[in-house]
């Protein structure tokens, strides 16, 4: 006779319905934002206006190309594209968002299709050899109400913590952008310093000729000589020391590219002028980009996903309600199992209560509650942390403008010397050594300012990456395409 359970069914959903009417709350608290320090939101307004920036322009994210520099833009762009360590990070944002599916999928019912043959014989070659045989082919599902939120609770820690690690790929465009652009302007003013160094190599060799024609004359002593050929040697090392600069930069290039060493020397070996900064810096409304920079972001949702996480350790102190349902068809002869009486339905609700855990969940939940805390606390540090960068930014790039401001000055200086003592020169009352000094005293301040340009780019690259710029908006669009 086929077992009927069917006229349970009602009772099972009645008791389901009413046990989830009954639990209509979500246990754990609620999330309710990250929490502001406006004490000391002032500092970069005050920085940004000292640095000569203006706040009140929109700034761009695409900063790098406000320098004008298309090779630059070019390996910007190039290193976004391929540098193996942002494709690591698009593919820890598939891995968070793979999580997120399958905990939204948990909340789902679960089901699965089975099929028996079964055959049994008792006693052979007796006159009591029996021959059983059954046949069954079913359904099965199941499905876990979310009672108390305890599933719910996961999938919004699972959400928060893909938007960290979203947050976390912003950052690591930033920070590559960023890098970049520092290593381009290294590789430009080696090769800039490197000629100058060589010119300069040339006007010490030709004072160190004429000082010894001078010492043969007895005009000049030997001091002379060896304190021309020490500054000589000096030159030439300084030379070599920018060329060898040269070919680190040119090696670091290629691997924020994702290339191998030396991959980009045909393409930049060639000596090229430092990009200039421009006159004015739009950086735009600094303590919003503060509240946008992509480390605050990945902090903010670390803090919402250790929230969520409590709640759903929580909710183990309260019971769990399933859902079991089974439909069959069973016989034993295969031929039966299509009639009607071969038919088997069974629901049934299962309780569950870990009343008896020894402790485990309330450790669970002091667990959860203490990473919460940790979570804060980093999130306050990460603001502050960045309060100062952008602070520390302004300022250096306030004061290196100054800097380079008396090195215009100094060389305009120098200048004027020079064509003064080219003058004295052509008028007979100047040396050649005189004139060779002069050129050399203004090859001198001539390096100065490439150091200080290129200094002042650093910080200029150094600012943006402080106020989180040189991430994409459209960083879902770049962390997905290389699933598709």
């Amino acid at each position: 006779m086929p077992l009927r359970l069917l006229p349970f069914l009602p009772r099972a959903v009645a008791l389901a319905t009413a046990l989830l009417l009954a639990a209509c709350t979500t246990v754990g608290p609620d999330y309710a934002g990250a929490p502001a320090l406006p004490s000391a939101t002032p500092g970069p307004l005050v920085r940004a206006a000292q640095a000569g920036a203006r706040s009140d322009a929109p700034a761009a994210a695409s900063w790098w190309r406000s320098l004008g520099d298309n090779t630059l833009d070019t390996l910007v762009d190039h290193a976004l594209a391929n540098s193996p360590d942002l494709r690591a990070a698009q593919a820890r944002l598939r891995q968070a968002r793979a999580t997120l599916a399958q905990q939204q999928a948990n909340g789902q019912p679960k089901g699965s299709a089975s099929a028996l043959a079964l055959g049994l014989s008792s006693a052979p070659d007796t006159a009591a050899s029996q021959d059983l045989h059954f046949y069954n082919v079913g359904f099965d599902a199941s499905w876990e109400i979310d009672l108390f939120g305890g599933t719910r609770r996961a999938v919004e820690a699972a959400e928060a913590l893909s938007g960290q690690v979203q947050a976390e790929l912003a950052d690591a465009q930033v920070s590559l952008a960023a890098e970049v652009v520092q290593a381009y302007a290294e590789l430009r003013a080696s090769q800039q310093r490197a000629l100058l160094s060589r010119e300069a190599a040339a006007l010490d060799a030709q004072s160190l000729a004429l000082t010894r024609q001078r010492q043969e004359r007895g005009v000049a002593n030997m001091l002379d000589v060896e304190r021309l050929l020490s500054r000589n040697q000096a030159t030439q090392r300084s030379a070599q020391e920018a060329e060898g600069a040269v070919t680190e930069a040119l090696d670091r290039l290629a691997l924020l590219c994702g290339q191998a060493p030396g991959t980009l020397d045909p393409q930049l070996a060639a000596p090229a002028a430092l990009p200039q900064v421009p006159r004015e810096v739009a950086v735009g409304d600094v303590t919003a980009l503060l509240q946008h920079r992509p480390d605050i972001r990945a902090a903010e949702r670390r803090l919402a996903a250790s929230t969520a996480q409590i709640g759903q350790q929580q909710a183990g102190y309260f019971p769990k309600l399933s859902l079991l349902g089974d439909i069959g068809l069973g016989a034993t002869d295969p031929d039966q199992l299509l009639r009607q009486g071969s038919l088997v339905l069974l629901g049934a609700p299962y309780l569950s209560w870990n009343v008896l855990d020894f402790g485990r969940t309330a450790a669970a939940v002091r667990k959860a509650e203490a990473g919460r805390d940790e979570a804060q606390a980093r999130y306050e540090s990460t603001v502050l942390q960045a309060l100062r960068d952008a602070n520390v930014a302004l300022t250096r790039y306030g004061h290196q403008r100054e800097s380079l401001r008396s090195l215009l000055a100094q060389q305009a200086s120098a200048e004027r010397s020079l064509k003064l003592t080219t003058q004295r020169r052509q008028a007979g009352t100047a040396s050649q050594l005189d004139l060779q000094d002069a050129q050399r005293t203004l090859l001198g301040v001539r390096r100065d300012i490439l150091a200080a340009e290129a200094t002042l780019l650093q910080d200029f690259a150094a600012l943006h990456k402080s106020l989180g710029l040189g991430w994409e908006a459209d960083a879902d669009a770049v962390a997905k395409a290389p699933a598709d």
